[in-house]
């Protein structure tokens, strides 16, 4: 059995609740990343991605400079134990349609991430077919919220 923390992303960067989208959006820059962990200290509090920028933050007409993360990040985020089996997580991930997941320990507290390219690269034991499916279950299309 392959676990989290054989597989994962450790040190990574995060934000404060207070923190704004343009902050969020130029560490993702920096960092080539679509995802920044949100963090009280060092618990998580939420997550927020491009798309929450775009989405919650440019398209509602907000004023990007002063639009704080916790008005657009996802406060209740699905995450991992560093000693989750890996199986587990990629069929969760698949199941949830998401391509990442914060790693917390037992007192909510950052620990690292875990992402699809992670399990891939590093996986050890994963059959690539089990990778390949699951990214094709993350990637199927979802349905308009529109009428």
């Amino acid at each position: 059995m392959t676990t989290v923390a054989e597989v994962m992303t450790r040190g990574v960067r995060t934000l404060t609740p207070n923190d704004s989208v343009v902050q969020a959006a130029q560490a993702m820059d920096e960092l080539n990343v679509g995802v920044i962990p949100v963090c009280e200290g060092e618990k998580l509090v939420g997550m927020v991605t491009d798309r929450d920028i775009v989405v919650r933050g440019v398209a509602q007409g907000g004023e990007l400079k002063t639009t704080k993360l916790a008005d657009v990040m996802s406060a209740h985020v699905r995450c991992a134990q560093e000693t989750d089996d890996v199986e587990q997580v990629l069929s969760e991930m698949a199941e949830a349609q998401i391509r990442r997941l914060p790693v917390v320990d037992g007192n909510q507290r950052l620990v690292g991430i875990v992402s699809l390219g992670d399990i891939a690269a590093k996986g050890g034991s994963m059959d690539d077919t089990e990778v390949a499916a699951s990214l094709g279950d993350i990637s199927s299309p979802a349905e308009p919220d529109r009428g």
